[in-house]
């Protein structure tokens, strides 16, 4: 008599779906419009924001589920190193709500997030299923970023409508060229990897496809950390893979750029400005030179504990020059003429400098370190035995990477900063989790003739010898399973009475 089959939404599948669903859900609903009088610059709550919040509870209600460990004491330490300086500098803030607003940002951004995330990815299907969520938030939002500039209907650039920013609207101009970038890291961290020839050629297309969106977001520090983080990820993944795939890209942009002039003059000389530091800036540049000087201003004057969370704001005007002007302007992509003030100093380690002072910023940044070489370390490691978690581990060191470097040009806020805490999530999860550099993935041996099966119950699994022919069948009431020897066709062991150990039989596989 037949079990009944359960309904198709049933507790007990529920039970087995992915935790690491939760995070992805968090990605998916990045592709949602943002409103056009909150949620960019102004500094409103995303609905990505609320469910990563529903994440973390979720995170804890499982560890109180299954009664197990939160972390172990390493990654506690790296996790929880940033709170030092937080908590000082939360208690210097302009005023009790600043200090507790910075604070919670803070903490959801690089600690309970990223520890959420550690702790609800499973194995390393879980890091590619979140990879690719990742690469397809950046080829939607690409997509609409595209079709914005082909028909004049982006974020205004230089008095025209044509800047791609994606749903996320002219007031977070740097949304989708964080996503994009974001998913072009992932595909070239899959495409880099030991899957089969077909993923990675999939992966590699998607690469390719959202080089165009990065190029129309005309963000500059994009750029530059999209470009050091590809050839991070080609360097680690091999010298002569990196140098073969460089020399490719350098002869398509000498025939595309040379030989079919493509490239608009206006990309072109956006390109250009970004060597133009001191000959004849332009307005956006003078800008952010003269915050970090305030920023820097602002450290000076309390070198160790800075001004206080939320304070670069209240202390700009005091130690900007004149130079400074008094907002960006924000026009086009649905949204009418806005004038934005400039509450940031666009560099996220001169803003911890300014506002936690030396004890934040080594506290942050040693955070960032520890995760940086542990993870390059297991990476090394892994790509020695040439195990197929490589592909997760260029990609997690690949988004660290990136965040690291656009760190230089940029800092957290808006509704893409969740997706920083989601990167910062996995490269703790590489560096840092119990299986990231398990041999759980052992790349198969060509010619092997042998496959391990699975023992329900058992304590031992079966280990093929490279070269046999045989496999050993479990019978059911054993903990054991024999190990055929090198050499054989199913007949007794030399030396031995019967080839088997008690309680099991050798079969030849046909």
């Amino acid at each position: 008599m037949s079990s009944p089959v359960p309904p198709p939404w049933s507790a007990a599948r529920a039970s087995r779906l992915p935790p690491v669903l939760a995070v992805v859900a968090v990605v998916a609903l990045l592709a949602l419009p943002v409103a056009a009088d909150g949620g960019g610059g102004g500094g409103g709550a995303h609905p990505a924001d609320a469910v990563s919040a529903l994440v973390v509870l979720y995170c804890v209600l499982r560890l109180v589920r299954d009664r197990r460990r939160p972390l172990s004491r390493a990654a506690a330490v790296v996790l929880g190193l940033p709170v030092l300086g937080l908590a000082v500098a939360a208690t210097g803030a302009v005023s009790p709500g600043a200090g507790i607003t910075g604070l919670g940002r803070y903490l959801q951004v690089f600690v309970l997030v990223p520890a959420a995330v550690l702790l609800l990815i499973r194995d390393r299907g879980d890091v590619r299923l979140l990879a690719r969520s990742m690469v397809g938030l950046g080829l939607w939002q690409g997509a609409v970023g595209v079709h914005q500039y082909a028909t004049g209907t982006g974020a205004s650039y230089q008095g025209e409508q044509i800047r791609a920013v994606g749903t996320f609207g002219p007031q977070d101009v740097m949304g989708m060229a964080t996503v994009v970038s974001l998913g072009l890291v992932c595909a070239v961290g899959l495409a880099l990897g030991h899957a089969p020839a077909r993923r990675r050629a999939l992966a590699a297309g998607c690469a390719l496809a959202l080089l165009l969106p990065l190029a129309l977001s005309f963000s500059r520090g994009a750029w530059i950390a999209t470009a050091v983080t590809c050839a991070a990820q080609l360097l680690l993944s091999g010298v002569r893979r990196a140098l073969a795939v460089g020399a490719a890209a350098v002869a398509a942009g000498v025939v595309l750029v040379g030989g079919f002039g493509l490239g608009t003059a206006m990309l072109q000389e956006r390109v250009g400005s970004i060597t133009q530091v001191a000959d004849a800036p332009d307005q956006s540049v003078t800008d952010r030179y003269t915050m970090w000087e305030a920023a820097v201003g602002m450290w000076r004057e309390r070198p160790l504990t800075g001004v206080g969370l939320k304070g670069f704001p209240e202390h700009r005007d005091g130690h900007a020059s004149l130079a400074l002007s008094s907002g960006s302007e924000t026009d086009g992509a649905g949204a009418g003429y806005h004038r934005q003030p400039l509450l940031s100093p666009h560099n996220m380690y001169l803003l911890v400098l300014a506002e936690q002072g030396l004890i934040g910023l080594l506290a942050l940044a040693g955070s960032w370190l520890a995760l940086l070489v542990l993870g390059l370390r297991r990476l090394r490691a892994v790509g020695r035995t040439r195990r197929t978690g490589t592909d997760c581990g260029l990609v997690a060191c690949g988004l660290l990477v990136w965040q690291l470097t656009d760190f230089a040009y940029a800092d957290i806020g808006g509704p893409s900063t969740v997706l920083t805490a989601v990167c910062f999530g996995l490269a703790a999860w590489w560096a840092l989790g119990p299986g990231a550099g398990a041999g759980t993935e052992a790349e198969p041996v060509a010619g092997a003739g042998t496959e391990a099966e699975p023992v329900a119950g058992t304590g031992t699994a079966a280990e093929p010898v490279a070269g046999t022919r045989t496999q050993a069948k479990p019978v059911a009431g054993t903990r054991t399973q024999a190990k055929p020897m090198a050499g054989t066709e199913a007949g007794p062991g030399v030396g031995a009475g019967t080839g088997a150990e008690p309680g099991t039989e050798e079969v030849p596989v046909r």
